[in-house]
């Protein structure tokens, strides 16, 4: 019990160190990049789609920190064994997919327009490593949801 407790409290000390990071990059290094890069070469059409898109990932990132807050609330309360947990896994689901659906897009324009392959490894890697952990959410959705419904029996029998 008290492993957990330093767990959770830990993991939130280092989920709003995270959060407050990728505030600082949606709001100031990426568009300041991506500015620069326009004034460096003002006839790239790609560009500002970059940087949206940028900032599309950095906002889904910032969606599974939120998310894993309010799971790590219900674990505290003892609550984490409820529909709402489901609900918060399916918030994170969600924002994967979403952010693994423009990091599909962005590896096929790349894979097909590069001329050395280092983008697109890198894109490879990326796409395999967020699609690994999608995958793994949903398993272990699954199970949170076996295990609430387990929970919900017992205490029906009990």
């Amino acid at each position: 019990m008290i492993a957990e407790r330093w767990a959770v409290t830990a993991l939130r000390v280092f989920l709003v160190i995270l959060f407050g990071i990728l505030v600082v990059f949606e709001t100031l290094s990426l568009p300041g990049k991506f500015m620069y890069m326009a004034q460096q070469n003002p006839n790239d059409p790609l560009i500002w789609p970059g940087a949206i898109i940028s900032i599309f990932w950095v906002i889904c990132v910032q969606v599974v920190i939120v998310a894993t807050w309010k799971l790590l609330t219900l674990v505290r309360k003892d609550l984490i064994f409820t529909e709402a947990a489901l609900r918060w896994v399916d918030v994170m689901v969600w924002a994967i997919a979403a952010g693994w659906v423009v990091l599909v897009g962005v590896f096929l324009w790349v894979g097909f327009n590069a001329d050395d392959p280092g983008a697109p490894m890198v894109l490879f890697l990326l796409t395999t490593g967020v699609t690994a952990f999608g995958l793994v959410l949903i398993v272990m959705r699954a199970l949170l949801q076996r295990a609430t419904t387990l929970r919900a029996d017992m205490e029906a029998v009990i």
